[in-house]
């Protein structure tokens, strides 16, 4: 693995610590229909035929069934990915593509994570970094190849100290390559993969990661030529292919929503999926607060929506104040201003039902 050229073609955060709404039930009325020679009331039908009691415990069991199928889901297939992970405000973000064997953040080291061969750190908080030596640690207990940890140049010191320290506290090896990647620079993860960071806007130093495959195009001279003549010159040694860089994943991490404005952002918007964070959903809380604390409220990306050009969109980071129907709910409102397919990444967020 090496860089390459990259020329190639907070205060208070009451609003991010643990906290969920009460269970609430929904409530059935029924219209009861009136005989003329008795008049029944609803609380007599129910307590003699048990038949709409009956009604309701199946409607409340089906939604409940619902969510409790979005909250298990533990992957979203998307444009040939299987996105996964978690993703709660303050608590942990670890978001993962198993195709590209690669982390985005690593929160507390989720077990899925020890299988991926690169973690992509976007900025130093410990719900997004927290877990690194865990994950280093737990892949060279199961005798696995040292990972590669890409992270911001600035912070790069830090994590070697912190690792020296681990290192003497265990008496242990901790092997891993560790890569600092700054913005407009590019990193080979194999030979039809790289990846570039982009300029996000968080409280502390930060940046995302678009990830591209890279393809092979006949340069536009040697396109008249003839079979034999291509692999001639092939052989000779001329370099007769472009290579063509195309975004497949973006992922932004805790960001304000500035990065949609950007010139330099486009690939992460026009990549096939944009994995994005939501943190604030609803009038609850303010775009003015989400911007203080460095975070994305919904009502900005809707705003920004015409700029959005990827096949699909996760969202993700949303506040631990949300249930799973809030989030549905913000996940509608977006869908009905973009082409793309809108999903969210609800795994460890509670059902209202549950």
């Amino acid at each position: 693995m090496q860089l390459i050229s990259p020329q190639i073609t907070i205060s208070n955060l009451p609003t991010l610590s643990p906290f969920h709404q009460p269970i609430r039930r929904p409530h059935f009325s029924f219209s009861i229909p009136h005989n003329k020679c008795s008049p029944v009331t609803a609380s007599a039908v129910v307590k003699g035929s048990g038949f709409l009691s009956a009604i309701g415990r199946t409607m409340e069991e089906e939604e409940y069934r619902k969510a409790r199928a979005e909250v298990n889901r533990k992957g979203l297939g998307l444009e040939g990915y299987s996105i996964e992970g978690l993703s709660i405000g303050g608590h942990e973000t670890c978001v993962i593509v198993p195709e590209l064997k690669t982390a985005f953040d690593v929160g507390r080291c989720p077990s899925r994570a020890v299988q991926q061969n690169f973690v992509f750190i976007t900025h130093a908080h410990l719900d997004h970094i927290g877990g690194l030596p865990m994950y280093v640690a737990t892949r060279g207990l199961y005798s696995l190849r040292p990972p590669t940890v890409v992270v911001p140049p600035c912070i790069k010191e830090d994590v070697e100290r912190l690792f020296d320290i681990h290192r003497a506290m265990g008496q242990v090896q901790l092997n891993f390559d560790l890569v600092a990647l700054d913005v407009g620079e590019t990193y080979e993860m194999r030979n039809d993969l790289v990846v570039r960071p982009f300029k996000t806007h968080h409280v502390i130093p930060s940046q995302g990661y678009v990830i591209y495959s890279v393809r092979k195009k006949l340069k536009k001279q040697y396109m008249h030529l003839k079979g034999k003549q291509i692999e001639k010159l092939k052989k000779s040694g001329v370099e007769i292919t472009d290579a063509i860089l195309c975004p497949e994943v973006a992922f932004t991490g805790d960001t304000m929503s500035d990065f949609f404005l950007d010139p330099r952002s486009a690939d992460a918007l026009r990549a096939k999926v944009l994995i994005t964070e939501a943190t604030f959903l609803d009038e609850s809380v303010s775009v003015e607060h989400a911007r203080e604390h460095g975070h994305t409220h919904l009502f900005e990306i809707i705003e920004h929506a015409q700029w959005i050009r990827n096949k699909a969109i996760v969202l993700t980071h949303f506040s631990s104040r949300y249930d799973v129907e809030d989030i549905r709910q913000a996940q509608s409102k977006l869908q009905s201003k973009v082409s793309a397919k809108v999903v969210a990444l609800t795994e460890g967020f509670k059902s209202k039902y549950s």
